[in-house]
C-alpha cells in the first residue's frame, strides 16, 4: 500500500482499521466463518489486513492450486509465530534452502520406514500402526461402554507410534515425562489460539494476558526441547537407522564438517524438526478420529452403511491396508469427516518471497496467503448439500471412492502435507478396525462445537463404544 494508485492493482476485500486492518471484525472463535462469508462477497481472491500483515485469502480450489505451486508462495507468512518465537527453525516454519533441505529429509525418512503406496516396508509400518490399534480396542473394551473422551482413548496409541516413529521411544501410559509432555502439548495447542493477535500485532506480547500465554508457549517450548536433547544425547547409532531421530544423527554425522551440517543440522534444528514431525502427526490424526467418532454417535444410518460394509468384505478378521478398495464406504465417512470438520480450516498461511501477479492483480512480496479450507471443503458449487453429512461426496456412479477435486485435507502445491501418506494409513488402520469392533454412541446430543488452535479439535465429551459382539 505504498500509494493509491498500487492499491487500486491489488484484489478487492474488506477495508479494516488503523494499525488492527480487519482483525477486530474476524470471529476470534471462528475466524473461518468470518473468511468464508467474506469469500462469498469478494469472490475466490480477496485481499485485507490482518493487523499489518497484508493477506490474501484464497477459496477457488482451482487458484489454490495454481499459486501454491508457485515457488514463490513456498514462504512462511510473516508472523510473530514463525518468525519471532520459532525463529524460522524446523519444517513448519521453516522456508528457502532449509526447507528444501529438510522437507527432501523427512519425505525421505517417511518412505523409507513405509509411508509409501507400495513396498514390504509399507506392510512393516501397518503391523506398528496395527500394534497400537489393538491397544486402542483392548483400552475401549475395558472403559469404552461406560462413556469415555475419545481424546482420552486414542491419545495414547497414537502418540505412542508417533513417539516411536520420531524418537524410538515407548511410554507407559502413566509414564512421568510422557504425562509431561502431553500437558505442555495440549495446553499450548490451546494456547495458540489465545495468542493469535499476537501473531499481526507483535507488540501485544507485553500486555499481561498475552504475555502470560507466551510466556507459557516458550517456556514449554524450552522445555520439550532439553526432554528431546537429553534423548538425543543418550542415543547410540547401530545399524541402519529406525527412527527419524536417529536418521538425523546419521545425516549429520554423513555430512561431518560440510557447510549443510551447520546450516541444516544443528542442535536447535534438530529440536523444532522433531517437535514438528511429532506434534503434526500427532494432532491431526487424532483430532480427525475423534471427528469421526462424534459424527458416528450423531449419524448411526451412516453406521450402519460402514458396518455392514465391513462385516460383508472381512468375515471377522481384521482390517488391512490392502481392503482400501474393498471398502468405499468406510473410506468415504472418512474423507466426509476430513471434509466436514476440517482439521485446518484456513490452512496453513504461505509468505510470498518475491512479488508476483495472481489473476492480473498484484501480490506484493512479504504478503500472507491463506488457503482458505474451509471455504473450498463448504461450497455449494462443489459439493452437492454442503451442509449435510453425506457419503455419496465420495463416492461414484459405479460405487466406488473417489476424490474430487475440491477435497485437500492435506492441503496441496510445494508445500503440502508431506506426512499425506502415513496419515492416510493411520486414519485408515485405526478408524477402519475401531468400527468393526465398537457401535458408537452417545448418551444425548452430540456437541459438534470445535476449538480453534492449531487444528479445529471437537470439545471435551463422552461416547459410548459398545462391542458390536456383545448381544
Amino acid at each position: 500500500m505504498s500509494n493509491i494508485w498500487s492499491r487500486r492493482s491489488l484484489p478487492p476485500g474488506p477495508w479494516g482499521l488503523p494499525i488492527l486492518g480487519y482483525l477486530a471484525s474476524l470471529d476470534p472463535k471462528n475466524p473461518h466463518l468470518t473468511l468464508t462469508k467474506l469469500s462469498k462477497q469478494y469472490g475466490g481472491i480477496y485481499g485485507l489486513y490482518l493487523g499489518g500483515i497484508y493477506t490474501i485469502v484464497l477459496s477457488d480450489v482451482k487458484l489454490v492450486k495454481k499459486v501454491l505451486a508457485m515457488d514463490a508462495t513456498t514462504g512462511r507468512a510473516p508472523l510473530h509465530l514463525t518468525h519471532g518465537v520459532m525463529r524460522g527453525f524446523g519444517l513448519i516454519c521453516a522456508q528457502g534452502n532449509l526447507w528444501k533441505d529438510q522437507r527432501k529429509f523427512v519425505s525421505t525418512c517417511l518412505r523409507q520406514f513405509g509411508a509409501s503406496k507400495f513396498g514390504v516396508r509399507r506392510e512393516e509400518l501397518g503391523a506398528k500402526i496395527m500394534l497400537q490399534v489393538t491397544n486402542s480396542i483392548t483400552y475401549l473394551k475395558e472403559h469404552g461402554a461406560k462413556g469415555v473422551d475419545p481424546t482420552d482413548a486414542f491419545y495414547h496409541t497414537v502418540g505412542t507410534f508417533m513417539n516411536e516413529l520420531v524418537f524410538g521411544l515407548k511410554y507407559d501410559r502413566d509414564d512421568d515425562t510422557w504425562q509431561y509432555i502431553k500437558f505442555l502439548q495440549e495446553e499450548g495447542i490451546k494456547n495458540f489460539g489465545v495468542a493469535g493477535p499476537v501473531n499481526f500485532l507483535s507488540f501485544l506480547r507485553y500486555v499481561p494476558k498475552y504475555k502470560k500465554v507466551f510466556d507459557f508457549i516458550i517456556d514449554g517450548m524450552r522445555r520439550t526441547h532439553k526432554i528431546y536433547h537429553d534423548i538425543i544425547n543418550d542415543r547410540v547409532l547401530n545399524g541402519a537407522p529406525k527412527n527419524i531421530l536417529e536418521a538425523f544423527l546419521a545425516e549429520r554425522q554423513r555430512l561431518g564438517d560440510a557447510p549443510e551440517s551447520t546450516q541444516f543440522y544443528n542442535d536447535q534444528q534438530f529440536a523444532h524438526l522433531l517437535g514438528d514431525v511429532f506434534g503434526a502427526g500427532l494432532h491431526t490424526t487424532l483430532t480427525t478420529i475423534c471427528w469421526y467418532c462424534l459424527h458416528m454417535a450423531a449419524n448411526p444410518e451412516v453406521q450402519d452403511k460402514v458396518h455392514a460394509e465391513l462385516d460383508a468384505a472381512l468375515q471377522g478378521r481384521e482390517v488391512t491396508l490392502d481392503d482400501q478398495d474393498l471398502l468405499p464406504c468406510t473410506m468415504a465417512s472418512i474423507a466426509e469427516v476430513q471434509r466436514f470438520n476440517t482439521v485446518v480450516p484456513i490452512g496453513i498461511p504461505h509468505g510470498t518471497l518475491e512479488e508476483l501477479t495472481v489473476e492480473g492483480y498484484r501480490i506484493p512480496k512479504g504478503t500472507m496467503i491463506m488457503p482458505l479450507q474451509w471455504a473450498i471443503h463448504t461450497d455449494p458449487k462443489y459439493w452437492d448439500e454442503p451442509e449435510k453429512f453425506k457419503l455419496e461426496h465420495f463416492i461414484n456412479e459405479e460405487g466406488k471412492f473417489y476424490r474430487p477435486e475440491a477435497f485437500i485435507p492435506y492441503q496441496t502445491g510445494k508445500r503440502m502435507c508431506v506426512g499425506d501418506e502415513l496419515a492416510k494409513m493411520l486414519l485408515f488402520l485405526f478408524i477402519a478396525n475401531i468400527m468393526k469392533e465398537f457401535r458408537i454412541s452417545a448418551d444425548g446430543d452430540v456437541n459438534f462445537q470445535g476449538l480453534n488452535s492449531v487444528t479445529y479439535c471437537p470439545l471435551p465429551q463422552e461416547l459410548i463404544f459398545t462391542p458390536r459382539n456383545q448381544k
